[in-house]
């Protein structure tokens, strides 16, 4: 399930995109709650019988930096977008040039062929068409591995580069990460194993990919919020609450002036408490 950065919908592309993992306009809050909601189902289901829920958290080393130009057009073209949209794009990217500053001056002028622009609104989006060509080709949608919710199979969660598998074993998970791996290699990307997590309810063995042990957390911060492996949702908003007191401990100041207005400290409340707090 996947969510661009962007507040425009791309035409959808023929033939029409069916699984739940390409949601092309769900916000990032959906999504992140969608996650802690299938953790809490797998621990609920549990009690009825014995079902695990295994997660992994993906981190690509330099992600947006990355993505290949060419490549990027060829999936965008497969996907089915209209080519006055791609060539518009790359015109956006055409003759990019930069110059690195050292010590000792700056380089010469090189072209850029590769990367989406940090900070642009586009770039999650055309991230998020990168990802769903690696997962495509995983074969994430025909696998039945995943977890089950609502008698559909769910087995990644997406918003740009925060990438989540999940699985109901170990070994399904195993799997799911092997091909993601191979599969974007394909295309430029490497996952940064000392960044990756495994999170899992059941029990696990110690994971190692090239050479590197993949940590294994109770608990990991998704998309700006504490997903636990029980489910729990107490340690986040314990978490949320610490952190608007100490927003409001930094305002203590301004809202303590007497040459502020009251309609500006409580703009300054909603725009710089309730978002960190909600």
């Amino acid at each position: 399930m996947s969510a661009p950065g962007c507040l425009w919908r791309v035409p959808p592309p023929p033939p029409p995109l069916t699984d739940e993992e390409t949601e092309a306009l769900a916000r990032v809050s959906p999504l992140m709650l969608r996650s802690q909601e299938i953790i809490s189902k797998v621990d609920t289901r549990r009690n009825r019988s014995i079902i695990y829920g295994y997660f992994c958290f993906i981190d690509y080393a330099k992600a947006f930096d990355c993505v290949d130009h060419n490549k990027l057009w060829k999936i965008l073209k497969e996907t089915g977008i209209p080519d006055h949209l791609t060539c518009l794009l790359r015109n956006v990217y055409a003759g990019q040039e930069a110059t690195v500053t050292t010590g000792h001056g700056t380089t010469d002028w090189f072209q850029i062929g590769k990367g989406v622009r940090q900070g642009c609104i586009l770039s999650p989006c055309l991230f998020n068409f990168y990802a769903e060509d690696i997962m495509r080709n995983a074969g994430l949608e025909e696998t039945q591995a995943g977890i089950k919710i609502a008698r559909r199979n769910i087995n990644n969660l997406r918003y740009a580069d925060d990438i989540t598998l999940m699985a109901k074993s170990e070994e399904e998970l195993k799997s799911l990460l092997m091909k993601v791996k191979e599969e974007s290699e394909k295309v430029g990307l490497k996952l940064n194993i000392q960044k990756t997590k495994i999170m899992a309810s059941g029990p696990i063995t110690s994971w190692e990919r090239d050479g590197e042990t993949v940590e294994t957390v109770s608990d990991f911060i998704f998309l700006g919020s504490k997903i636990t492996a029980d489910g729990d949702c107490s340690h986040e908003i314990k978490r949320r609450l610490l952190l608007g007191r100490k927003v409001m401990t930094n305002l203590d100041s301004i809202f303590k002036s007497r040459d502020i207005t009251l309609p500006t400290k409580v703009h300054l409340v909603k725009a710089m408490v309730f978002p960190v707090v909600m």
